[in-house]
């Protein structure tokens, strides 16, 4: 088949090729497939920890000798108000109460003392909050003892002024999902910034592979440059973003299962929203990457010509982990209508719930707007330089008349 009469083959149909054998090539390789294989592990074990270790806050056992047990009910009240649960366990005498603390079975026990007190047996210290509860604890039942011999009933007086508390009128609530939403925006940020980074490098690489090993003189006689780089994209893209719905299923999966996580809409949301700035981004950076390694021949060279994008997507990173403690600040706000930098910080806003669906749409048809332009630039570089090899391409040589 002669040149002029392969090129005829339709654009869809070149580009299609090209994707399918990026596709099957990088999804069939052992390493690839082995290395997302242990990431997967490594992130819903991660998860599957991290809940563990959140749930095992058990109550506080403390020991009651004799009289002492007349606490058990104030001990459990007062733990729950001071969110330091606390479960009272019957203990026969002192001495039993010392031996359980020196092995170990209890942190502390309350033995009764003179006037009312009482003497809390402990191996080293109290720590402060189990020692706030012991109080409020003691003085709750001193008040009570203290209103029965005045001939008040304490449950007729816990009546008569239940009413007088303070109601807080807040004008500006906290959210109390705020904490879910900061650690779905974090992890975004860091899934949005490791793709991003792989799989540009990744195209670069490749391109660099096929200039080294002729594949491409091969390829570009039976289909136009434009073609080869758009297949290209699409294909390293396609996989990136498998990986990144992989590693977002696995993760929220793990950890809505475990009640890590509860708000379930958000977080679904974020997902895609993840999902949808990762192909927006990629588009942006990945021809841009591919123009890049078109203009060497060796692949140590290839750190040389995609330092000033690399730079960019660590910027990029650097601005959003900065604005994920304050995502309606002044950086994000201003950063996040630029691309690509809407790419990382669109998300991380999106799930903070402090963007509205019209700055969602303006962002989105400016990364769109300005990703067309850099294609058209990136098309022109890959087209001029793909096929020198050797000596690398300037950019002026690149850019300049044929």
């Amino acid at each position: 088949m002669s040149s002029e009469s392969s090129r005829s083959l339709p654009a869809a149909r070149a580009v299609a090729l090209v994707t399918g054998r990026e596709l099957s090539t990088r999804m069939r390789n052992k390493v690839f497939v082995l290395s997302n294989a242990v990431l997967l592990a490594v992130i819903v074990g991660g998860i599957v920890l991290a809940s563990v270790l959140m749930d095992s806050g058990d109550p506080v056992r403390v020991g009651v000798v004799g009289q002492a047990q007349s606490l058990t009910s104030p001990l459990t009240t007062n733990g729950e108000a001071l969110e330091t649960p606390v479960t009272a366990v019957p203990v026969a005498d002192e001495q039993s109460a010392r031996t359980q603390v020196s092995a170990g079975d209890l942190p502390v026990a309350l033995v009764a003392g003179s006037g009312g007190g009482y003497t809390a047996i402990t191996d080293r210290e109290v720590p402060i909050e189990l020692r706030a509860v012991l109080d409020s604890a003691v003085r709750q039942q001193a008040v009570e003892a203290a209103l029965a011999a005045q001939g008040v009933d304490s449950e007729e007086l816990a009546a008569a002024t239940t009413d007088a508390v303070v109601t807080v009128d807040a004008l500006d609530p906290p959210d109390p999902d705020s904490g879910q939403r900061t650690a779905l925006a974090y992890v975004s940020v860091l899934l949005l910034y490791f793709q991003l980074l792989t799989t540009g490098i990744s195209v670069a690489t490749g391109v660099v592979e096929e200039k080294t090993s002729r594949v491409v003189e091969l390829l570009l006689s039976t289909i136009k440059p434009l073609h080869l780089l758009t297949g290209k994209v699409l294909g390293i893209g396609l996989v990136g973003l498998v990986q990144l719905a992989a590693f977002g299923v696995a993760g929220l999966a793990a950890a809505l299962g475990t009640g890590l996580i509860t708000v379930t809409t958000t977080a679904v949301g974020v997902f895609a929203g993840t999902l949808g700035w990762y192909v927006l981004g990629f588009a942006f950076l990945a021809v841009l990457y591919a123009a890049a390694g078109s203009l060497v021949s060796r692949q140590e060279e290839v750190s040389g010509t995609t330092a000033p994008l690399t730079i960019l997507v660590i910027g990029m990173f650097l601005v959003a982990q900065t604005s994920v403690q304050d995502p309606g600040g002044t950086l994000s706000s201003i950063m996040s209508w630029i691309p690509p930098f809407s790419a990382i910080l669109m998300p991380l806003r999106i799930a903070a719930g402090v963007t509205g669906p019209v700055q969602v749409v303006v962002t989105v048809m400016l990364m769109l707007a300005t990703t067309s332009l850099f294609a058209l630039l990136a098309a022109k570089i890959y087209r001029r330089s793909v096929l020198r090899t050797g000596t690398r391409v300037s950019w002026k040589q690149a850019l300049g008349r044929a």
